[in-house]
């Protein structure tokens, strides 16, 4: 299946998907990513400055926006931002060694692959060597599913930048460990950490899967994937990974096409939830694009994914439906928006962009 997927031309127009509904066009789909984009970026405007992992993950996205549309604002924003982080800029907050202060690496090291302008990835290269100079087990380091968004991608991406292939080996020992520690195979899903795991159950007795943790697993799956060399050794172990998660996110997707903060106990918070709907969305699509995952099985469920997300986006570009920052499936409500979900939508919009083209 992956062989025949990899095999499918580049540029073959997009089908529609098997529920009879299209692939929206690309305009409008880089019309609402503006549009949110631009929304979340007056919105900041008023706030404090801040690099740690919520507005990293929504920068994220934006370098997601610029590489589909070229539009030099864009970056900008994401130059102007990494500028001001720590006392001489591109510097991880605080804490260097935990994954959320690492996310900020992510948009650091792509802006970096633009220019080669080595102060955007010094101070998080060395903060990242200072890690490895004290390794920790997997689960001691990265003992919350998020951290496998936050910090993995950025690594592979520092791999990349410096050509040093220790990095990748660095996360796939940790990434792997973390996994043993957090993952239920028989579920194919992502406990939060340990204070989830059996015998706690939700309120119904079902396990407790939250929506958004597992959607920050799913989405940096794909991201350490989409650097990571072909040839890696442990490549197909996170492909396998992916199309696992995959597998089982389709099941629990609701006829409005979101998914519900407790991924199998919807009765618990039934109000869909965005922000673990993008992820999952983007994860999906990429896989798509990708030649990862079966494009008539799955395109239907990205389109129906994405068709829920706009549906929940209003007309000057808010992104609503959120689930406010946690650690657990919880409450959401209607009105809320953040940061780290419009990220994640602009990841999921860049991804059904390459499908319309």
């Amino acid at each position: 299946m992956l062989l025949l997927a990899l095999l499918l031309p580049v540029s073959a127009p997009a089908a529609p998907a098997e529920s009879g509904e299209q692939i929206p066009a690309a305009d409008d789909v880089i019309s609402l990513m503006r549009k949110a984009a631009d929304y979340q970026l007056e919105e900041q405007a008023k706030k404090k400055y801040d690099s740690d992992w919520i507005r990293a993950a929504f920068y994220t996205g934006v370098m997601a926006l610029y590489e589909t549309t070229k539009d030099e604002k864009y970056r900008e924003a994401a130059i102007a931002w990494g500028a001001k982080s720590g006392p001489n800029g591109w510097t991880p907050p605080r804490d260097q060694r935990h994954a959320d202060r690492l996310c900020c690496g992510q948009t650091f090291i792509d802006l970096y692959l633009l220019d080669k302008d080595v102060k955007k990835i010094a101070p998080f290269r060395a903060a990242i060597d200072r890690m490895m100079a004290s390794p920790q087990p997997g689960r001691v380091d990265w003992w919350w599913c998020d951290a496998l968004f936050m910090a993995p991608p950025a690594m592979v991406k520092l791999a990349k930048a410096t050509g040093d292939n220790k990095y990748n080996d660095f996360i796939n020992d940790l990434w792997w460990d973390a996994t043993d520690y957090l993952y239920d195979p028989e579920a194919g899903l992502y406990y939060r950490d340990k204070k989830y795991f059996p015998p706690n159950t939700t309120a119904n007795g079902k396990k407790i899967f939250w929506s958004r943790g597992n959607g920050w697993v799913a989405a940096g799956t794909v991201r350490v994937l989409q650097d990571l060399p072909e040839d890696y050794p442990a490549r197909q172990k996170f492909v396998e990974l992916h199309q696992r998660m995959a597998a089982e996110l389709i099941k629990l997707q609701h006829e409005d096409g979101l998914w519900r903060s407790s991924l199998l106990d919807a009765e618990q918070f039934p109000t869909p939830e965005t922000s673990g709907t993008a992820f999952f969305t983007y994860a999906l699509a990429w896989g798509v694009n990708n030649g990862t995952l079966d494009r008539e099985t799955y395109l239907p469920h990205v389109i129906k994914g994405w068709n829920g997300l706009v549906s929940k986006v209003t007309p000057e570009g808010r992104l609503t439906h959120v689930q406010r920052v946690a650690a657990a499936p919880g409450k959401v409500n209607p009105d809320d928006t953040h940061e780290y979900a419009v990220g994640a939508l602009l990841l999921a919009g860049s991804e059904i962009v390459k499908l319309a083209r």
